[in-house]
């Protein structure tokens, strides 16, 4: 790890209610023993509880963030959507756009950059996914499709500078399946081919868990991880941090 320090974030995905924030007191107390400032932790909870949660953690260095946004920065006639101003206002500091749980049910690149846009003007980091399926994998698409996914997600968007790109190979997301070391290395180095010198920061994520850990934490250029499934449930969450960090 050559970073001057870890990102992790934890995206429930659809998991939790305001019980479960009780299970966060091991992560606070955990968090505190960060002395030398040597990771940044992100809870990135369903909508319900970005409110609560940053309430939760006012006293903390841990951060929250949104699992996604609309794409329109004004309010209107959208049942059942929240826009980046209404995460903003309510606690989040983060949002994770592009996330292929998403783009499976329809969200396609155009859609993705105006909610980066969006979010961006709304003042929130955006955690931008981006991935290759299996099938793209196999027919040897995977740097087409990492390109296009960029090229299109950050069309007209000049600072990249609150932008996270999280790769997460579509293939490997809850499958418990991870990259080759040495295909993971080329993926990584290629997006950061895509952002020259002010390259954004780069998270894995797709099946992290403490047990691959030590594969991926030794990959040059991995500024930190999304997390899924693990990250519901402390202990698993924090023995990544520390299989990482140490």
């Amino acid at each position: 790890m050559t970073n001057k320090y870890m990102y992790f974030v934890a995206n429930w995905k659809m998991f939790g209610d305001l019980r479960t924030l009780n299970s966060l007191d091991k992560v606070i107390k955990f968090s505190k023993t960060n002395k030398k400032n040597k990771f940044r932790i992100i809870y990135c909870p369903p909508s319900t509880l970005i409110r609560p949660l940053s309430k939760r953690l006012k006293k903390t260095k841990i951060e929250v963030g949104a699992q996604n946004c609309h794409h329109s920065y004004d309010f209107g006639a959208n049942t059942g959507q929240v826009n980046s101003r209404m995460l903003k206002s309510v606690g989040a500091k983060y949002v994770i756009i592009g996330h292929s749980e998403n783009r499976q049910l329809g969200e396609d690149d155009k859609l993705i950059n105006s909610k980066i846009k969006s979010a961006l003007k709304a003042g929130l980091k955006v955690i931008f996914c981006i991935g290759e399926t299996l099938r793209e994998k196999r027919n040897k698409k995977t740097n087409q499709v990492l390109a296009k996914q960029i090229k299109n997600g950050l069309s007209s968007i000049n600072n990249k500078s609150k932008i996270f790109i999280a790769y997460e190979p579509v293939w490997s997301i809850g499958s418990g399946l991870i990259p080759k070391s040495e295909d993971l290395k080329k993926s990584i180095a290629f997006i950061k081919s895509k952002f020259g010198k002010k390259s954004s920061k780069i998270l894995y994520g797709g099946s992290v868990n403490a047990y691959n850990l030590d594969k991926l934490k030794n990959i040059t250029g991995i500024d930190g991880f999304l997390v899924g499934g693990a990250s519901q449930n402390p202990k698993k969450f924090i023995d990544i941090i520390k299989k990482t960090i140490n």
